[in-house]
């Protein structure tokens, strides 16, 4: 549209007020909707710009948009007349208005400085596709911070800090800067306690390697992470390096240690067990959930397993068969070039050690389910044969049998109240005092789906369910603490009458004679002395009893959160008040450690195998911390800045090198399962993983097998 003034007019005597929020309004002058207007209004200013003399309707936006000249902002100047002239001439050649477009640097641009902003946009885009930065770095708020500091200080000569500056005394001066943030945190624990969670890995430079993290009701907090290279690391050397841990932190503050299942670290945390006798050893919940999905999904062909190999193979080959089309459809070029014409969406992969992993191929198969089978019967598929022709007949049959997509129905079916309780304990969830009631449930779920699936009534035998129900329990037993018994006995809403009406087989804790003896034992190591424990017990039949002082107490069982309602109702029973707060904010497995060896590996990674132990453990302990902090901040889900830290490209999309994607999206479907939509569900998006990532993973191996 071409631009026009306005027949005289005066101004309007409303005139807008520059201030700090909105200073460009005395650069123009609000006007009324001139004669031969052809743009009504909405409610919109109309201003005329003491520079151009065009009259223009928006609002401050648009205002700043002319003024800066930002592109793409706005609405046009109004039509008034088909051409322009200046005011005050007589002229109505168009050329004129022309020339006032195309003014340069005026008054407004130099005083807001807009060609140097235009430079300096350039040298940062430049110093993105040079180094190879991902597009989503730009929403890292420490990145816009720094400029935004630069722009608003006078630092005449400033030169960037150097290679050496960062890589040692930035980064030491840094890491003490996250110490002080971390001080309110850490000093925390000692009321409301903290758990130790730990993970063995081996780096690219096979050093095997302990981390060590400290969770709490404040988040989690990368301690440090232990060489292990030379050492026999039998229970004796893995309980030394979990004491020094407890020393460094304080036995006082520590409610429990958490690693694997194997059995060197049963043994270990035995061993922490009788050294402080208030530190509870508990295996990871999240591991024992993947080894009973292990157990079901990939049965193994053994004599003592005959019965469950018999039962659970044909999952197996289901998964067999998933992998098989994932794999043939990557491995060929023209194959993978006519899925990514008919599906938006990109083959999932994770690597092999990740938490239920078959869960999440089949998940990801059924939800571009219709995309493979219009792939499958296209011309494209038929015409070409330059591949193996009879793997691709037979990944065809596959992808159009529907006998075949119906056991992927029935699996994901009684799989998800695993894959579901699985989702929630890999996370920094404060979930100990559920896990007790999270089992009986999924337990019950599971059943359900079988038994629905064949057609059974409740009290009807199911050879299938037998061997799962076998494999949840022996899971349970293994994995079950008599920690997790006193805090499902702390937590209020399992004594009222809504959660008990929910299912008629529910007993309040109290009448649970496995959980009360399970409690009893915690509570035997608790209060050793004979008189504490004795005011103990009757502080618990006063709670279990809901004998309260308040009837806000009784109703608000339900109503609050079990941390919230101690927090508000405790001082009527203190002694078990200050050992609720204690554990009712405990999580209930190690997923944040196995997490952060993403984080390690993504900074010691192969490019930067030299770099020494102890500044690779200050990198990680810098770049966790800070990552973990910007994510408890508000800004974090409601700024422009919002979820900065998850990856909306990848540094390398291709499979040679790996990259950042490792560092969440890999395991983001469990581990952030709020943002799965967000990475997962975006076309734009592919998890891959190099061998290279493969071998150097932690390997998950079944505590069955492994010795002390």
């Amino acid at each position: 549209m071409d631009e026009v003034t306005s027949t005289e007019t005066s101004p309007s005597s409303n005139q807008e007020v520059p201030n700090d929020e909105s200073p460009l309004w005395q650069y123009v002058t609000k006007v009324e909707l001139p004669p031969g207007a052809s743009v009504k209004s909405s409610g919109n200013t109309y201003f005329k710009c003491h520079y151009c003399g065009v009259i223009y309707m928006g609002s401050y936006s648009r205002v700043k948009a002319h003024l800066l000249k930002i592109p793409n902002k706005g609405r046009g100047p109004i039509p008034i007349s088909p051409f322009r002239r200046q005011e005050g001439s007589d002229s109505t050649n168009p050329v004129d208005g022309k020339r006032r477009k195309v003014t340069v640097n005026s008054p407004l641009e130099r005083a807001f400085q807009n060609n140097a902003r235009h430079d300096l946009d350039s040298k940062i885009a430049r110093m993105f596709y040079i180094g190879g930065l991902p597009f989503n770095f730009a929403r890292n708020p420490y990145y816009r911070s720094s400029y935004a500091y630069a722009a608003t200080h006078s630092i005449p000569g400033y030169v960037p800090p150097g290679y050496n500056a960062l890589r040692t005394t930035l980064l030491q001066k840094e890491r003490a800067h996250v110490e002080r943030l971390l001080k309110p945190i850490k000093d925390s624990w000692l009321e409301n306690g903290v758990s130790i969670v730990s993970d063995e890995w081996s780096d690219p430079q096979r050093r095997p390697l302990i981390n060590i993290m400290a969770v709490s009701d404040r988040g989690p907090v990368f301690i440090k992470a232990i060489d292990g290279s030379g050492e026999f690391k039998d229970k004796h050397y893995i309980a030394e390096v979990l004491k020094d841990a407890i020393k460094e932190i304080g036995h006082e503050k520590i409610v429990q240690v958490i690693t694997d299942n194997a059995n060197v670290m049963k043994f270990a945390g035995a061993l922490i067990e009788c050294e402080y006798p208030k530190i509870f050893w508990t295996p990871c919940v999240v591991h024992t959930l993947n080894l009973a999905l292990k157990n079901i999904c990939a049965a193994k062909h053994t004599e003592k397993n005959e019965v469950t190999y018999d039962e659970c193979s044909w999952i197996t080959r289901i998964a067999d068969d998933a992998s098989f089309i994932r794999v043939f459809i990557i491995n060929h070029s023209m194959r993978l070039a006519m899925f990514k014409e008919f599906c938006p969406l990109k083959l999932l992969q994770v690597v092999n050690t990740r938490f239920a992993l078959v869960v999440v191929m089949l998940k990801r198969l059924k939800l571009i389910k219709r995309c493979l089978q219009a792939m499958a019967i296209s011309d494209q598929w038929a015409s070409y044969r330059e591949d193996d022709v009879g793997k691709a007949q037979k990944v065809k049959d596959m992808i159009l049998s529907d006998l075949w997509w119906d056991k992927i129905d029935y699996i994901l079916e009684f799989i998800a109240p695993i894959y579901d309780m699985l989702r929630v304990a890999d996370t920094d969830k404060l979930c100990l005092h559920l896990v007790y009631e999270m089992w009986d449930s999924m337990i019950e779920k599971v059943k359900a789906a079988i038994y629905r699936h064949e057609g059974l009534e409740d009290d009807q035998y199911s050879s299938f369910w037998g061997v799962v129900y076998d494999i949840l329990i022996d899971r349970w037993t293994k994995n079950c603490t008599p920690l997790h018994c006193l805090a499902h006995f702390l937590n209020p809403k399992y004594y009222s009458i809504e959660w008990l009406s929910e299912n008629p087989k529910r007993i309040p804790p109290h009448r649970d004679h496995e959980i009360s003896m399970e409690r009893s034992k915690c509570l035997d190591r608790y209060f050793e002395d004979e008189n504490e424990l004795t005011v103990v017990k009757f502080e618990f039949a006063k709670f279990s009893g809901g004998k309260f002082p308040s009837p806000d107490a009784l109703t608000d069982r339900w109503v609050l959160q079990p941390l919230v309602w101690w927090q508000y109702h405790g001082s009527a029973f203190p002694t078990l008040q200050t050992l609720a707060l204690k554990l009712l904010g405990q999580p209930c497995s190690s997923s944040c450690a196995e997490r952060n060896w993403s984080t390690y590996k993504f900074i010691h990674s192969l490019k930067r195998n030299k770099m020494a132990l102890a500044r690779a453990e200050d990198l990680v302990y810098v770049h966790s911390n800070l990552r973990l902090l910007s994510r408890r901040n508000e800004e974090y889900v409601n700024t422009a800045t919002k979820m900065w830290d998850i990856a909306g490209d990848s540094w390398n999309e291709s499979d040679i090198n790996g990259g950042a994607e490792i560092l969440e999206n890999v395991a983001l479907t469990l581990d952030e399962p709020e943002l799965e939509v967000i990475v997962i569900g975006n076309a734009s998006t592919s998890v891959t993983t190099s061998e290279s990532e493969v071998q150097s993973e932690a390997i998950d191996v079944d505590d069955d097998e492994v010795g002390v």
